[in-house]
């Protein structure tokens, strides 16, 4: 059975920084790209930030010079280190696990504690 678990989020003053963690188990096929997509109540779901098995990043624009993601391709975890948060980067934020097939964690909420 495959889980995609999610650890980290909660409150944050504008400014500050929070870490999420994500670790999958149960993928019995290699993880090609690991990453974080958010999503705030009826929009669609974005991205992030991913990495690739080999170390490869993407970022979206708005985020890359303050959110770094990390990988561990032996334990199939990625974390993403957000920093300098802003009051629009509330939003529930998901783990992607991509390989043969796409898996998601439940989401971890990030909420504006000002």
């Amino acid at each position: 059975q495959v889980q995609v678990v999610e650890s980290g989020g909660g409150l944050v003053q504008a400014g500050g920084s929070l870490r999420l963690s994500c670790a999958a188990s149960g993928v019995f096929s290699s993880i090609n790209v690991m990453g974080w997509y958010r999503q705030a109540p009826g929009k669609q779901r974005e991205l992030v930030a991913s990495i690739t098995r080999g170390g490869s990043t993407n970022y979206a624009d708005s985020m890359k010079d303050r959110f770094t993601i990390s990988r561990d391709n032996a334990r199939n975890t990625v974390a993403l280190q957000m920093n300098s948060l802003k009051a629009e980067d509330t939003d529930v934020y998901y783990c992607h696990a991509g390989s043969f097939l796409d898996y998601w964690g439940q989401g971890k909420k990030v909420t504006d504690s000002t």
